[in-house]
């Protein structure tokens, strides 16, 4: 069972990585409900995205157990946002990439997370994610914008509403590039400005992590 790692977190979440090395069959008896979630799997997907979602859903699990909580099924939301069922407080957030999945589970508050595979394609599409500033910052440095893109990606969930334009809306600092450390985000919208901290590691040499825990509620939409 490739379950990597699980780390406390503030406010008593924890993050969890696991490394895929099985079939996704294997993931699922690992799995309360497994009949349950054969039925919720989407459609359409090739055999490593099959397997990604179903190694989200174990590693979910397993995070749940670290905080106590009784086998509950996990859902998405009209936002895509995942939640367990008959638990309204408990915060989720699921990311995959590659070989790797990673999680974070809250008894409460927000949370966001997202791994992202270093290449070429985050800064291919520089153009449509990130501001002339975040760009300038970023250079030719491809694991910067593979970073700029997941610590938007974890803002973007972890605000858990559609239609955000990374671009205009989800804006970040300059920052120098570390193996671990915290970046400085602002969601910009229309009836509210916010700051947050995303904080990041070098998982390997390809790939990089970000994640965002919060007690504190956003306006209503």
């Amino acid at each position: 069972m490739p379950f990597h790692s699980a780390t406390p977190l503030p406010n008593q979440a924890v993050l969890g990585l696991w490394q895929l090395t099985e079939p996704s069959t294997e993931l699922a008896a690992l799995l309360p409900y497994p009949e349950r979630y054969a039925e919720l799997q989407p459609g359409g997907r090739d055999e490593t995205r099959a397997t990604q979602w179903w190694a989200g859903r174990a590693l979910a699990h397993t995070l749940s157990q670290e905080l106590n909580l009784p086998p509950a099924l996990l859902r998405n939301d009209a936002n895509g946002r995942p939640h367990f069922d008959g638990q309204p407080d408990f915060a989720v957030s699921l990311s995959h990439s590659g070989e790797w999945v990673a999680a974070v589970v809250a008894p409460r508050g927000r949370v966001g997370t997202d791994i992202e595979l270093v290449r070429t394609k985050a800064q291919q599409l520089a153009p449509r994610f990130l501001s002339e500033t975040e760009r300038a910052d970023a250079g030719d440095d491809a694991t910067k914008y593979s970073l700029y893109w997941s610590a938007k990606e974890t803002l973007y969930k972890l605000h858990s509403r559609r239609g955000l334009v990374f671009k205009e809306q989800i804006r970040l600092d300059p920052f120098g590039l570390r193996e671990a450390g915290v970046l400085t985000g602002h969601l910009l919208l229309e009836n509210f400005r916010s700051q947050h901290q995303i904080y990041y590691q070098r998982l390997t040499e390809q790939y990089v992590l970000t994640y965002c825990v919060e007690t504190d509620s956003f306006p209503p939409a």
